[in-house]
C-alpha cells in the first residue's frame, strides 16, 4: 500500500501548527508530509503593522521556516501555489506539481476593496514583509521630498479601514511620527493622521468603553477620525469621500479587509467572497480530503449567524486541531469537532498603550500592552520553543 501524501499549502500561523502536529504523530512511514511556502520564511502578520511604521525592523516579524520545523520528516518547498486541481488531485506551481491524497489549505488572503475605483493602483497594503518595507521607505521618501517641496500631502498619511489592523498602525505611527520629525526637521503640527472608515465605529466587536479609550488616546496624539463615511475612489493625488470631499495624501494605505485567496475560488470549491465554509473537522464541502483554514475559511458557532472573524488566533487553534486529528481522520475514524476557544483579544496603540479583554476582564493602558507581548510571546514559544523567545520576544 503506498504511502499518503499530505500536502500542506502555506506557512502561515494554521499551516505551521498542522505541519509541526502531523511531525509529532505520523511515522516516516505513515505518510510523506510536504509543506508549500511562497518564501523561504514565516511572517507574523499579527506584527506587519510595527516594519510598516518603522517601529521595528522587518526581520522582526519574520522567521527561517527551516529553523521551526523538523526538515527531516517534512518536505519543505519553496515555490508559488498556481493553480489547484481537486479532481485531479494536483497542486500546479511555477516550478512544481504534487500530488497529493490529503489537502491542507492555508494560503491565506487578498484585500478587500470593496469596489473602490483605484484602492488597487493607488494605495498601499500591509499585506506581507515586502508591502511594509514599501510603506516605510515611501512615507519616509515623502518626509525627506516636504523641505524641498513643501506640500502639505507629503505630510498626510490616510489610513483606510478601523478595525485591528488600521488602529495598530496607526498607534505605530503616532509612535514614530515624532521621531521622524526630528530626524527630517519637520514642523510636527503640519502631520496629519487620517483614519477613514465607512462603519460607525472603529475596532468592531469591541467594548464600547474600550472603543472609547482607543479613540481618545489617539485623538489626543493628534489622530482625526471619519467613521461612517465611506472612501468612493483612491487616486494618486489622495481619497476622495462619498459626498464629495477630497483629501490630499501622498501615503494612502488600506486595510479595511480581506476576502479569500483567489486560489481557492478558481479550483471549484464552494466559496463565499473567496472563502470556503468549512464542516466540523474543516473539510471543504464535497471533498472529504481536502481542509481548509486560516483567512480562506469561514467557521461559523453554532448559535451565530456570522463566522469569526480572520484571525491569527482562531488560525492557531485550526492547525492545532488538524496536527491533532488529521492522523484519525485519514483512517476514516471520528473524531470531536473543531471548537474555536477565543483566549481574549488584545489591540495595541504603539508600545506602551492597548485595550483588551481576557476572559470577562477589560484591559486598558499599559496592563494591555503588557497582555499583548505575553500573547505574541505565546505564539514565538508555540512555533519554535525558548529559543524563538529568546531571539525574537520583547516585553
Amino acid at each position: 500500500m503506498a504511502t499518503p501524501k499530505i500536502l500542506v499549502l502555506g506557512a502561515g500561523y494554521g499551516g505551521l501548527m498542522t505541519v509541526k502536529g502531523l511531525t509529532r504523530r505520523l511515522g516516516a512511514s505513515d505518510a510523506e508530509i510536504t509543506l508549500v511556502n511562497q518564501n523561504p520564511y514565516h511572517y507574523f502578520t499579527t506584527e506587519l503593522h510595527k516594519p510598516a511604521a518603522g517601529t521595528a525592523h522587518h526581520d522582526h516579524a519574520r522567521v527561517n521556516i527551516a529553523s521551526v520545523i523538523n526538515t527531516n520528516r517534512v518536505n519543505f518547498v519553496v515555490d508559488r501555489v498556481t493553480s489547484i486541481n481537486p479532481s485531479e488531485k494536483k497542486v500546479y506551481l511555477e516550478n512544481n506539481t504534487f500530488d497529493y491524497d490529503h489537502l491542507v489549505i492555508g494560503l491565506g488572503s487578498a484585500p478587500e476593496t470593496f469596489g473602490i475605483k483605484g484602492l488597487l493602483e493607488n494605495a498601499f497594503f500591509i499585506r506581507n514583509i515586502d508591502s511594509v518595507r514599501m510603506i516605510r521607505e515611501h512615507m519616509e521618501y515623502m518626509f525627506a521630498r516636504y523641505k524641498n517641496d513643501p506640500k502639505e500631502e507629503y505630510l498626510t498619511i490616510v489610513v483606510g479601514g478601523a478595525g485591528f489592523t488600521g488602529i495598530e498602525y496607526i498607534g505605530e505611527l503616532v509612535d514614530r511620527l515624532p521621531e521622524l520629525c526630528r530626524e527630517y526637521d519637520l514642523p510636527q503640527e503640519k502631520l496629519r493622521i487620517v483614519n477613514i472608515e465607512a462603519a460607525p465605529t472603529v475596532l468592531p466587536g469591541f467594548d464600547q468603553a474600550l472603543i472609547d479609550y482607543a479613540v481618545e488616546y489617539l485623538k489626543g496624539k493628534g489622530v482625526e477620525f471619519y467613521l461612517g463615511v465611506p472612501i468612493e475612489e483612491c487616486t494618486k493625488d489622495g481619497v476622495v469621500l462619498k459626498g464629495g470631499e477630497e483629501i490630499k495624501s501622498s501615503t494612502v494605505v488600506w486595510t479595511g479587509g480581506v476576502r479569500g485567496n483567489k486560489l481557492v475560488e478558481e479550483s471549484g470549491i464552494e466559496t463565499m467572497r473567496g472563502r470556503v465554509k468549512v464542516d466540523e473537522n474543516l473539510r471543504a464541502p464535497g471533498h472529504d480530503n481536502i481542509y481548509v483554514l486560516g483567512d480562506s475559511s469561514l467557521v461559523i458557532p453554532k448559535d451565530g449567524e456570522r463566522p469569526y472573524p480572520p484571525t491569527a488566533q482562531i488560525s492557531t487553534q485550526q492547525g492545532q486541531y488538524l496536527g491533532k486529528h488529521l492522523p484519525q481522520l485519514m483512517r476514516g475514524e471520528s473524531v470531536d469537532a473543531f471548537q474555536y476557544a477565543p483566549k481574549g483579544t488584545v489591540a495595541s496603540l504603539g508600545n506602551r498603550v492597548a485595550i483588551g479583554v481576557v476572559g470577562s476582564k477589560k484591559l486598558f493602558g499599559g496592563s494591555a500592552s503588557f497582555m499583548k507581548k505575553i500573547i505574541d510571546i505565546k505564539w514565538l514559544f508555540l512555533l519554535g520553543g525558548i529559543s524563538l523567545v529568546l531571539r525574537k520576544g520583547k516585553l
